[in-house]
């Protein structure tokens, strides 16, 4: 799974995940002694795909209205031009898959060289703002670059809900510094953890691991009704224009 990457100068808002605490390892002892992934329970693999199908039918509207404006701004700012749809090497339930998303960037902030590899660092300016497209501030405030996850939902690659999937060198460093959760789950377009985004919560490990042990205690009907408690934070989130 190593990929060549260039991490140096890295934004710190790339990786904001801290390690296991005493507390996490003594409490969820049993969650480090699991080696293989988690089976995903049938219930929240048809939910998945039939939320999935269902979000994107009512997207294509806005993804047609993304490509006109993304084709527009690109004529009136040609700087701004280029796909608008981009792919880095991502990991879920620990195989590595095609992360799609919408590009928010100007090329020339582009690592061409990397982004042939899918090396998740071809982008990491995305936090400066000067490189960011017009549209790109739009739609990364209300978090539409996430929109093409949903095919990977429907395909299979991730979840609704569970932890976020990682790039390469990123997933590496989680389990480096002792993370297991996303090892263990398939990755979500929301997390448990991720729906703090914006609070003094963010990044800590502890939600992960809460999850995982919701997913294995919970029968399939609660674990429904955290991922809709789960789902509904996170687009409150998305309305809020949560997004950075």
């Amino acid at each position: 799974m190593n990929q060549e990457s260039n991490n140096h100068d890295e934004p710190i808002e790339a990786f904001p995940y801290d390690p296991p605490t005493d507390k996490i390892k003594t409490k969820y002892k049993a969650l480090f002694e699991i080696e293989a992934p988690i089976t995903v329970p049938w219930p929240k693999l048809l939910f998945d795909k039939t939320l999935s199908f269902i979000i994107l039918i009512f997207c294509l509207p806005i993804i047609a209205l993304l490509l006109i404006f993304n084709f527009l701004e690109g004529i009136f700012i040609p700087e701004n031009s280029g796909k608008l749809f981009f792919y880095y090497n991502g990991v879920s339930h620990g195989k590595v898959f095609k992360k799609w998303k919408i590009r928010l960037i100007k090329e020339k902030y582009v690592d061409q060289e990397l982004k042939a590899k899918g090396d998740w660092h071809a982008y990491k300016n995305e936090w400066k703002s000067e490189a960011r497209t017009h549209m790109g501030r739009f739609v990364k405030k209300y978090y539409l670059d996430e929109i093409p996850q949903f095919f990977s939902v429907l395909k299979g690659d991730m979840s609704i809900v569970g932890p976020r999937p990682l790039a390469v060198h990123h997933y590496e460093r989680d389990l480096a510094q002792g993370n297991v959760p996303r090892k263990l789950l398939r990755g979500g377009l929301l997390g448990y953890g991720h729906v703090r985004k914006g609070t003094s919560e963010f990044g800590d490990p502890i939600y992960e691991y809460e999850y995982v042990d919701y997913y294995l205690r919970y029968s399939p009907l609660q674990l429904f009704l955290l991922d809709l408690q789960i789902i509904w934070r996170g687009i409150l989130l998305m309305v809020k224009g949560g997004g950075h």
